[in-house]
Parts: structure tokens; sequence; C-alpha cells
């Protein structure tokens, strides 16, 4: 998922389409070499493994600093609608001043395509022992998931199927671990939402083919971030 201006975003800073092809070219020179298995891959695929820099913060299985790159995906837009709304209540929470947005957002669901040999299922054997669930589905603790990536890493593997744990339908998914996976180099499938934020909660639309779902802040009350008064506005 990604926020539908990424399309526009530099055409508002220039005139004409042949000056927005020149802002772009200098923008893509002054970021890290694209590594050479992604280099035939759009900016949207090849992204999370471009860049050089120290990654921030940890991620579910990805290490802070100098670590390897992971594509985040789920396996139906509804899961990465869950998981955008997850981080947009985060940042409400951490900044309490801020007003609800009057206008729904746009968002993009882009579809790859990608095949592996190298699966590992974290939602079947042998990974569904008790300790292992709380493990690979805690809220806020990644460090059981990221050391297991590198293990997975070592080994040969590719790509982690997973619980998402911001989805209330207990959607699935993926971590791709190399950006040599995708079989096609451009998105094979793309839906456009709407997303807009309440003291509730978030509601998104799609308007073809017609599909809506509600998903109340409650629904992350498991997560130790969740805070009701912080979200009232």
């Amino acid at each position: 998922m990604v926020e539908a201006q990424h399309i526009t975003s530099t055409l508002k800073l220039v005139d004409n389409l042949d000056e927005q092809s020149v802002l772009e070219e200098v923008l893509e020179g002054s970021k890290p070499l694209v590594p050479v298995e992604c280099q035939h891959l759009c900016y949207l695929f090849a992204g999370p493994f471009r860049y050089g820099s120290a990654y921030p913060y940890g991620s579910r299985f990805r290490r802070a600093g100098f670590t390897a790159g992971v594509y985040y995906a789920s396996e139906y837009s509804s899961t990465a609608i869950a998981e955008i709304i997850f981080y947009r209540m985060l940042f409400f929470i951490e900044s309490p001043g801020t007003p609800w947005p009057t206008n729904a957002t746009d968002y993009s669901a882009i579809e790859a395509a990608f095949q592996t040999s190298a699966m590992v299922d974290l939602t079947n054997e042998p990974y569904l022992s008790q300790h292992d669930q709380n493990s690979w589905t805690d809220c806020n603790s990644y460090e059981a998931c990221q050391a297991l990536a590198e293990k997975i890493r070592d080994a040969g593997g590719e790509v982690i199927r997973y619980l998402s744990v911001r989805d209330p339908q207990q959607g699935k998914n993926l971590a791709l671990l190399s950006g040599s996976l995708f079989t096609k180099p451009d998105p094979v499938g793309q839906e456009s939402w709407r997303i807009k934020l309440s003291n509730q909660g978030a509601v998104a639309i799609r308007d073809f083919p017609r599909k809506q779902f509600e998903i109340p802040w409650s629904s992350f009350g498991d997560d130790s971030r969740y805070d009701e008064d912080l979200l009232r506005r």
C-alpha cells in the first residue's frame, strides 16, 4: 500500500512533464545504487533493497542498522490496509495535538508477482507450538522474529509467511528477503482505496469493484502503545 500521491508528488514542484523528468533524474542520482538483481524492477519493488543508510528502526524481520532489505506485503489488500491503519493510529497517539484529517486519503494497493521454492510458513507446522506462536505474533517485540529471519537467510530461505497481528480478520503477510524473487518488474494489478480516520477508527472504501469495511481503534488494543484517551480529538 502506498499513498496515491506517489504518482504526482514531484509534479507540483515543476511546470511541465519535461521538468518533472529532469527532477526525477536528479532525485534518482542522489539515492544509493540499486542492487544488480533489482535494476530491472520498478522503484516500488526495488526500494526496500537499495537504501544503504542505516535502517532507523527494527521491523518484524529486519533489525535496525545496516541490515539486508525486506519487502513486506500482504496476501489481500484488506490486510495491508489494516497494517497501514495501525501505523496511522500510532502517529496520532504520538501527536495528540494533531486533528483528524478532514478528508479521506487516497491509497494505491499494488499487486506484485513473485516465485520461490524456499518459503517458511509460520502459520503451519512445525511452527505452531504455543511458545513459537507467542514469539512470532508479539505485538511489540520483534527480537524473536528478527533472529529467526537471520537463520532463515543463512539456510537459503527466501520468503516468510506469517500472521498479521494488526488485521482483525487474521490475514497473512509475506516478507520477501530478496529482490530477485519478483517474476514481473512492474505491478500486475492495482486497486484504488480511500481511508478516512476519526475518533472511532478508520473506514476503508474501494469504488470498483465496490468494497468497504471499518476497523475500530480498539482492534489494536493488544498493542501496549494503544491509548484510547490519546485518540480522542
